[in-house]
């Protein structure tokens, strides 16, 4: 891979983008990479043209690796200038993953020396400006998230993971192939969660550890075949984005005695883990997300930046060596999101006398549905562009199994439009768990306070009944 790479004449910091799903050309894309000290920069195969053609021409990336399906996605020479190379999996002929590998000639290059705080990868996260922000992870910010799930969850060569969310998201990049590849366990890929399949491939594989969020769990729990299936191999059950229901706690516990769940906070600016519950400690922790993982500093902070007491509510600052250093082509928003090496989270929260994190609130509008995050701002800006809206609102409306779905307040000019309209307007332009599943179409302005902020508490309460 990596000499295909050298061939392209991909050198060290070079972006390589990829529009892969789960399968192995995605790992074998990035071990290429790193090999070359290129950057990869790992794009959602659920995105839509202009978030692809927008993260290729931010980071300017010279390659991009895609699945041959999605090729109509491809940005075109005039939306990502800098894209020099298109390869397609899952095709034969020039220009394809096949041609790269298979045509490579000569010795494999020689690992390129690279620096501890040289950039990895770029992941993009959704802005409340509604413009995706590149966050820079670093070498050693992945293989220290890497180490913190060897040895929390005390990982050994004998364990067998199946990845069954987005390796392109940080989790499956962090949690599921840097922690199997630094603890040399055996990694399984499922291309998309589909509980029954899930199920069926942990027993057959002798699934020994998994993260994935609580919805995953639900959806396995309300599978006829689950209480039929042989998962006794499975000791490890990391998830994170969303709170676990103590039901689902205590079924998994009858069903699954050995099944150890660990609840994980942290985000892409985070490189995945910060914060990560002691197992013993899930079933009488429920309202907490964990302590602080190694080497990781966690505070809380007031609207001036104070420190609070512990105990008190603020907002969650974090610091240590897997916070990225900052966000591609963006001074404004690195020195606006972290401030002394502490990343400013966003979330309200506290911390109490032993340690233990409480995230109470998002400060930032996000919807969490399944954990995909969702912000508010980037889909209302979306909505905004249509020419028959007047203004709009996105919140979150309660789901037992999605934990949140997206629905939309939209204030129409008129009575030509439609929630069909505008959920096919938004397909078009977001990635699908992004597009709003229902649409409340509104005569009267947006509720407002004084200060002309919308009201979205109100809206949620009106949704809630």
């Amino acid at each position: 891979m990596a000499a295909g790479l050298r061939q392209l004449g991909v050198s060290a910091g070079d972006r390589i983008a990829l529009l892969l799903g789960n399968k192995i050309e995605f790992v074998l894309a990035w071990f290429g990479a790193a090999r070359l000290g290129a950057v990869t920069v790992p794009l959602g195969i659920r995105q839509q043209r202009p978030e692809i053609a927008y993260a290729l021409k931010d980071c300017s990336a010279r390659v991009l690796i895609h699945e041959a399906e999605l090729a109509d996605r491809v940005p075109s020479p005039t939306e990502a200038p800098a894209l020099e190379r298109r390869i397609a999996v899952g095709l034969r002929g020039p220009d394809t993953f096949e041609a790269l590998v298979g045509g490579a000639s000569g010795d494999p290059p020689v690992p390129v020396p690279v620096g501890e705080e040289d950039t990895a990868a770029i992941l993009y996260t959704s802005g409340t400006t509604g413009r995706p922000k590149g966050a820079m992870l670093t070498n050693l910010g992945i293989v220290h998230s890497a180490m913190v799930f060897e040895s929390c969850m005390e990982l050994t060569a004998d364990d067998r993971s199946v990845a069954a969310v987005p390796l392109s998201h940080v989790t499956g990049l962090i949690a599921n192939i840097a922690a199997l590849a630094r603890c040399a366990g055996a990694l399984v890929i499922l291309p998309a969660f589909k509980a029954g399949e899930f199920l069926a491939v942990a027993e057959h594989e002798r699934m020994s550890h998994t993260v994935i969020v609580p919805a995953m769990y639900n959806l396995c729990l309300l599978e006829h075949e689950f209480e039929a299936r042989d998962l006794s191999a499975w000791r490890i059950g990391g998830y994170g984005g969303a709170p676990m229901p103590t039901a689902t706690i205590e079924r998994l516990a009858e069903k699954l005695p050995r099944l150890k769940l660990m609840n994980a906070y942290g985000a892409t600016e985070t490189t995945s883990p910060a914060v990560l519950m002691p197992p013993r400690y899930t079933a009488t922790h429920s309202d907490s997300v964990g302590k602080a993982v190694p080497c990781a500093t966690l505070a809380v902070m007031d609207e001036q930046g104070r420190e609070l007491p512990r105990g008190e509510v603020g907002e969650i600052w974090i610091h240590g060596p897997a916070v990225v250093r900052g966000y591609w082509n963006n001074l404004e928003a690195t020195e606006r999101e972290i401030v002394a090496g502490f990343w400013r989270s966003g979330d309200l929260g506290s911390i109490d006398a032993e340690g233990f994190v409480r995230v109470l609130d998002r400060k930032k509008d996000m919807i969490n549905r399944a954990g995909y995050k969702v912000y508010s701002v980037e889909v209302e800006t979306v909505l905004a562009a249509h020419p028959g809206v007047v203004e709009c609102a996105v919140v979150g409306t309660p789901c037992a199994i999605l934990g949140e779905r997206v629905h939309a307040f939209v204030v129409a000019r008129n009575e030509a439009l439609t929630p069909e309209i505008l959920r096919a307007f938004c397909a078009e332009r977001l990635s699908d768990y992004k597009t709003p599943e229902s649409v409340t179409l509104l005569t009267d302005p947006l509720p407002r306070n004084a200060n002309g902020k919308v009201l979205k508490r109100l809206l949620r309460q009106e949704l809630i009944g």
